[in-house]
């Protein structure tokens, strides 16, 4: 390795003085040298590391420093001499030095101006011939390189060359990287249906013919078979599902999309994923399931992530129910979205929970209101309800603040910091419509209810 090291030096000095070398490419040459500076660890002696292995890790360390500080070219100069990590004889290290050679590689080639798409697909060809082990996920990641790019039809080749690929037994990751691949495919087919079943349907009165169908159904196939085939393994497969699920309710399968659907959300063999019941819940509105399995969906993904968009949906059915038990549930769903940062200044849900509220206390379920704030009153005033937040929110929206304040006032009584700084900014611009806020503050607060129980 060290006289390897020493004729390169010696050709890049060479090179040096006999003037820059043209090239017949249009594009700038890529030019590949190793500094002179990585010699010097030659000369350093340690018994536990070898010469070429200390060479070989200086060269990495400043591959990557030259790609945090993306110094493509300076990379892409070290990168020639880091291949030189191949000749190493321990298989665990060849092993592990095509995986880093082809991560860093291809990230180099992506970014290098200099850089087109043929040099990505000529690298990854010759890494596929070294790096064995890595082969499938190497042909994966070039078709996702290949799709970014917008060459489609060269990224379904190399998927569909991939799915054929047979080197020994496969390892337990390269079963699942097969699994990938068949997946990934699969979508392709799925897109290339849903563009030509967009145009068809462009065409009102264009008559489709048995060869135009046949075409259409085969595309259907590859991609049901592979969609399949991959959601049936546990895991995140979120645009599968749902390009699986368009193709089957495209050709009349609910039952079938709707177990597929099920399956993905309650089965105990995938992890938990709060997309799993939103695809559900989406699925049977669209064709207009009752609003008691609704609500059972839309349960289980408040328990999951009680700040998801969809709550407020959930809120809705819960009060168009007119269940006691759903009025009480609806009025819960509404405090735990404002617990989240997300909802915190989102005045759609304020006006909804000061109108839930009065429903409440004029229907005498003030304990209601008193349950949920048992577990947020040491937290939420400082949160919501602090003097700093009252003038803030009063300049941006007075009707806000001024609803904002009448819970605050329900909920700690009309001296509190927010109540009482509101009413003093508005009791010039608002004076009656604040006097009448105080007035119902001070009958229906929960203190007030409290001491006259």
């Amino acid at each position: 390795m060290d006289d390897v090291i020493a004729e390169l030096i010696a050709e890049r000095d060479h090179s040096t003085d006999d003037g820059p070398v043209q090239t017949s490419s249009s594009r700038p040459e890529i030019c590949l040298h190793l500094p002179t500076s990585i010699l010097q660890f030659q000369t350093i002696k340690d018994a536990k590391q070898t010469g070429f292995r200390r060479t070989v890790q200086t060269c990495l360390s400043r591959i990557q420093k030259a790609m945090l500080h993306h110094q493509w070219q300076t990379a892409a100069e070290l990168m020639t001499n880091y291949f030189q990590i191949l000749e190493d004889n321990t298989s665990r290290k060849q092993a592990s030095a095509s995986k880093f050679i082809w991560m860093m590689g291809t990230a180099i080639l992506q970014y290098h101006p200099n850089s087109c798409i043929e040099d990505v697909s000529s690298f990854a060809r010759k890494m596929k011939s070294i790096g064995v082990k890595h082969y499938l996920k190497m042909c994966l990641e070039h078709a996702f390189h290949l799709l970014c790019n917008g060459t489609m039809e060269e990224a379904y080749r190399e998927l569909s060359l991939a799915e054929t690929w047979r080197y020994g037994e496969k390892s337990p990751a390269q079963q699942k990287a097969l699994k990938l691949i068949q997946g990934y495919r699969s979508l392709l087919d799925y897109y290339t249906w849903a563009k030509k079943n967009s145009a068809l349907q462009e065409q009102v009165d264009a008559e489709v013919d048995s060869g135009r169908a046949q075409e259409m159904h085969n595309y259907f196939r590859q991609a049901s078979i592979g969609l399949h085939d991959a959601v049936e393994n546990p895991g995140v497969w979120d645009p599968f599902i749902l390009s699986y699920v368009n193709l089957l309710d495209f050709y009349d399968g609910f039952e079938e999309a709707l177990t597929v659907l099920n399956n993905y959300a309650y089965n105990s063999r995938f992890p938990p994923n709060p997309n799993a019941h939103v695809y559900l819940y989406e699925f049977l509105k669209k064709h207009n399931t009752s609003a008691k399995k609704l609500i059972k969906v839309l349960r289980i993904l408040h328990q999951l992530v009680p700040s998801h968009e969809v709550m407020l949906e959930f809120n809705s059915l819960l009060l168009q129910s007119k269940k006691k038990k759903h009025c009480r549930e609806a009025l819960g769903v509404l405090f735990s979205l404002l617990d989240f940062s997300t909802w915190k200044e989102n005045c759609h849900v304020w006006k909804c929970l000061i109108k839930q509220m009065k429903k409440v206390i004029a229907e005498g379920h003030c304990d209601w209101i008193h349950e949920q704030w048992a577990s947020r009153q040491d937290w939420w005033p400082p949160y919501h309800f602090s003097k700093y937040r009252a003038h803030k929110d009063f300049e941006e929206n007075e009707g806000y603040a001024c609803r904002k304040a009448m819970i605050a006032g329900i909920l700690m009584g009309k001296g509190c910091k927010y109540f009482v700084t509101i009413y003093q900014l508005g009791s010039k611009i608002q004076g009656a419509k604040l006097k009448k806020m105080r007035h119902y503050v001070k009958n229906h607060s929960l203190r007030s209810i409290c001491l006259t129980v």
